[in-house]
């Protein structure tokens, strides 16, 4: 009898443990990209924008979420600018790929207001962008919440 129970608690040992790990494995850790654009180049621009697209389609495949941060300030900015991006048409078709809220494209208040200084003028940000503060800031707490980074 003595070593029936001993098999016995040692069965129900095994499977608590078995179940456990079935319930982490089922606990995925979310995918979160943010992506430094701070330069005025084209190539670099559409860089980050194909790592985003190449991302989300990657997951979006095997079936998980992605969330996606492309953080633009300094030169960066003309990026999301209306009036000065040249990648305008394809932030658009990503925003459309991606499904809501899975793509944000975040743009400097600390730049903006410096370019408005410099050229003494409005700047207007594109309608698919958020102003956020400070570029760098996002980007620093994006990363203490344990978002991946990428400079392309």
């Amino acid at each position: 009898m003595r070593g029936f129970l001993h098999r016995l608690a040692t069965v129900a040992f095994m499977s608590l443990a078995l179940a456990s790990a079935g319930s982490a494995a089922e606990e995925k850790k979310p995918h979160r990209l943010a992506i430094q654009v701070d330069q005025n180049d084209p190539q670099v621009m559409n860089l980050a924008l194909n790592n985003a697209t190449n991302v989300i389609e990657y997951y979006r495949g095997k079936g998980e979420d992605v969330d996606v941060d492309i953080v633009t300030y300094g030169p960066g900015l003309h990026m999301l600018r209306a009036d000065t991006s040249p990648v305008q048409d394809r932030i658009k078709r990503l925003k459309e790929l991606a499904f809501p809220g899975k793509i944000q494209f975040s743009a400097c208040n600390n730049t903006k207001q410096g370019m408005e200084k410099a050229e003494g003028k409005a700047v207007s940000i594109l309608s698919d962008a958020t102003i956020v503060p400070s570029g760098v800031v996002q980007l620093m707490e994006l990363q203490e919440q344990g978002w991946s980074y990428i400079r392309p």
